[in-house]
C-alpha cells in the first residue's frame, strides 16, 4: 500500500515566511476543548462593565475575538481529526478508494494546520487593537482629573465665589487641560496607525488562507479523477488501479505550490469603483510612471487586476 505522504514531511519555510517571519504562537490557544465558551462570555461581559470607560468598547472587542480564535482552533483540531479518521475508513476499501482517501486526508489535514497558523497571525491583529486599548486606558486618567477639577470650580464659585481656592484650582485646570490635550493627541495618532496594522495583519493573514484553502481544494478535485466510478455489473470486475504514481505527484505538486506561495503572487485583487485603483492598494504603481505623473499633471495608468474566480493545480 503507498500510504503516508505529508506535507508536513518537510519543515523547510514556505516562500510565504521567508518574505515574512511567521509571528509567535496565538496567546488565545487552550489546552482544553469547550473551555472557551463560558470563559469568554464572562470575559467579554467583565470587559464591559469594569476598566476605564474609554477603553470598555474596545476591550470588549478584543475579548470577542479571543473567543473567535478559539472556535478556529476547535475547528483546526476537529479537521485534523476528521482527516485522520477519513485515511483510516478508506483503508479497509478497495485499493484505489483506500489511496486516494489516504492523499484526501493528507490535504484535508493540510487545512487543519494552515487553520493554526492562520490563528497565530489573526492574533497579532488582536495583539494590535489590545495596544489601543491600553493607550485609551493611560488617557482616562487625564480626562478624569480634569473633569474633577472643573466640577470642584464649579461647586466653588457656586458656595464662594470668592474662595482663594478658586484661582488655584484655575492653575491646575490649565495644567490639566494641557496634559490631557498632549494625551489626546497621542491617542488619535496611535488609533490609526495601530488600526491600519490590526486589519492588515487580519486581511493579510484572510488571503493567504484563502488562497491555499482554494489550491488545496484545485489539488482535491484532482485526485477525485483517479476514480473510476464507472457503474459495473454483478460479476464484473473494475480495472487494477495504477492511479499510485499520480496521487502521489498530485501531493507533491500540491506542497510546492504552497511552499511557493507569497502574497505577491495572490490570484485575486479587488478591483474599486471609484478613482483608485487596485495599484493604489498594493503599492504596485511604476516609479517612473508616478514620476511622470506628478510632473504632466497626468495621473498615471494602471491596468486593472481581474478577480480569478477558480484556481487549478499545476499537475
Amino acid at each position: 500500500m503507498h500510504r503516508t505522504y505529508s506535507l508536513r514531511n518537510s519543515r523547510a519555510p514556505t516562500a510565504s515566511q521567508l518574505q515574512s517571519p511567521p509571528p509567535p504562537p496565538s496567546t488565545t490557544k487552550s489546552k482544553f476543548f469547550g473551555k472557551a465558551s463560558v470563559a469568554t462570555s464572562f470575559r467579554k461581559n467583565a470587559a464591559g462593565n469594569f476598566g476605564p470607560e474609554l477603553a470598555r468598547k474596545l476591550s470588549q472587542l478584543v475579548t470577542t475575538e479571543k473567543g473567535v480564535l478559539r472556535s478556529l482552533e476547535v475547528v483546526s483540531n476537529e479537521r485534523r481529526a476528521a482527516a485522520r479518521q477519513l485515511s483510516l475508513w478508506g483503508a479497509d476499501n478497495d485499493e484505489d478508494v483506500s489511496d486516494v482517501t489516504d492523499k484526501l486526508g493528507v490535504l484535508i489535514y493540510e487545512l487543519g494546520e494552515l487553520q493554526d497558523q492562520f490563528i497565530d497571525k489573526y492574533d497579532q491583529y488582536r495583539i494590535t487593537l489590545k495596544s489601543v486599548r491600553n493607550i485609551e486606558a493611560s488617557v482616562q486618567p487625564s480626562r478624569d482629573r480634569k473633569e474633577k477639577i472643573t466640577n470642584e470650580i464649579a461647586h466653588l464659585k457656586y458656595k464662594d465665589p470668592q474662595s482663594p481656592k478658586v484661582p488655584v484650582l484655575e492653575q491646575e485646570l490649565v495644567r490639566a487641560e494641557a496634559e490631557s490635550l498632549v494625551a489626546e493627541a497621542q491617542l488619535s495618532n496611535i488609533t490609526r496607525e495601530k488600526l491600519k496594522a490590526a486589519f492588515n495583519y487580519q486581511f493579510d493573514s484572510i488571503r493567504e488562507l484563502a488562497e491555499k484553502f482554494a489550491l488545496i481544494a484545485g489539488y482535491g478535485k484532482a485526485l477525485l479523477e483517479l476514480l473510476d466510478d464507472s457503474p459495473l455489473t454483478p460479476g464484473e470486475a473494475r480495472p487494477a488501479y495504477d492511479g499510485y504514481e499520480a496521487s502521489r505527484q498530485i501531493i507533491i505538486d500540491a506542497e510546492i505550490a504552497l511552499e511557493s506561495w507569497t502574497l505577491e503572487v495572490a490570484a485575486v485583487k479587488p478591483t474599486l469603483s471609484f478613482h483608485q485603483t487596485v495599484a493604489d492598494v498594493y503599492d504596485e504603481l511604476d516609479d517612473e510612471d508616478q514620476w511622470a505623473g506628478e510632473h504632466d499633471g497626468t495621473e498615471p495608468e494602471v491596468e486593472e487586476a481581474e478577480v480569478v474566480e477558480t484556481v487549478e493545480p499545476t499537475a
